[in-house]
């Protein structure tokens, strides 16, 4: 932004979903560009966010993603909109079907007509496809179809495994690293991490790239490695040594369909950990090539993100 230009002067984005640890990376990163509103769904949310952000750099609307009345108030007059809403887990109160299905129908019905102009960028998971057997996988699969059929202009890029500074899978495999012993099921998984801010800039450059409207991109990290490798190599930046011993993926399931019976918020279910079984091993370069964003090293990633921990 130059010191002549003010909000009013930009174009104006709408980020659903940001206070994950990716919005909150992205909304600075797009302030100078585009006079920005984010969408929470609680007034914890908005408060987390605005700590987390420079003061005045956006506009935080408290709005139930479901609301299409609440979200059509603040959508009006957008050029583009980044949607970040989706669950992994799903529990008694939280439904695929709702999260992200449901949630897509609300945005896209609150925009209306100018649905045919608006650049929109969605952020799915690696594997997804309406046709999946996974009801997650499945769920991220029909949302990215609504998308698509709907609203020309839309964007899909698909992640596997994102590895950021703080969040929640770097601190998942850290604890693992820092083990004598680190368990797995099926440790012969293959994982493609991708550092979160190589997703960030895939999302900024997707909202202004001309050339990449109704596009699905399947982005990954430069390295693709069995879980146990993965774990040893975090292990290796900690000074430390791990073992990693693997458990039969279907001992695991059946764990989580269990506490899916007795748990109304269960820790994990079974179609969480399907997707977290998901082999990923793509080749990034199109995405890549199409986004002008250059991948970080695996081991830079996770200098960044495990020292980090």
């Amino acid at each position: 932004m130059t010191g002549a230009d003010t909000q009013e002067d930009l174009p104006r984005l709408l980020v659903t979903g940001a206070n994950g640890h990716l919005g909150r990376r992205l909304l600075p990163l797009v302030a100078h560009r585009f006079a920005v509103t984010a969408v929470v769904r609680s007034e914890r949310a908005r408060t987390t966010l605005r700590n987390a952000l420079a003061p005045g750099d956006v506009q935080i609307e408290v709005i139930d993603y479901q609301d299409v009345a609440g979200l059509g108030g603040v959508v009006g007059g957008c050029t583009a909109v980044v949607h970040l809403v989706g669950i992994l887990k799903e529990s008694r109160g939280s439904r695929y079907q709702e999260a992200h299905e449901g949630a897509t129908r609300a945005l896209l019905d609150a925009i209306g007509p100018a649905v045919h102009s608006i650049r929109f960028v969605y952020l799915s998971i690696l594997g997804a496809h309406p046709a999946s057997t996974n009801r997650c996988l499945a769920s991220k699969g029909r949302a990215e179809r609504m998308l698509l059929e709907t609203a020309p202009e839309s964007v899909v890029i698909q992640v596997p495994m994102v590895l950021g500074e703080g969040d929640y899978a770097a601190a998942a495999l850290a604890r693992s690293a820092r083990s004598r012993i680190g368990w797995a099921f099926r440790s012969a998984s293959r994982e493609q991490p991708v550092y979160a801010g190589d997703v960030v800039a895939a999302m900024a450059a997707a909202l202004l790239e001309p050339g990449v409207a109704g596009r699905v991109f399947r982005l990954a990290g430069p390295e693709s490695l069995s879980r146990a490798a993965l774990i040893q190599r975090a292990a290796r930046h900690l000074g430390n040594s791990v073992t990693t011993v693997s458990l039969p993926f279907e001992v695991g399931r059946g764990l989580a369909r269990m506490m899916e019976w007795v748990l109304a918020n269960p820790p994990v279910t079974a179609a969480m950990l399907e997707v977290l079984d998901h082999d990923d091993d793509i080749d990034p370069r199109s995405a890549c090539e199409a986004l002008n964003i250059e991948l970080t090293p695996l081991d830079e990633m996770l200098e960044r993100c495990i020292e980090a921990d």
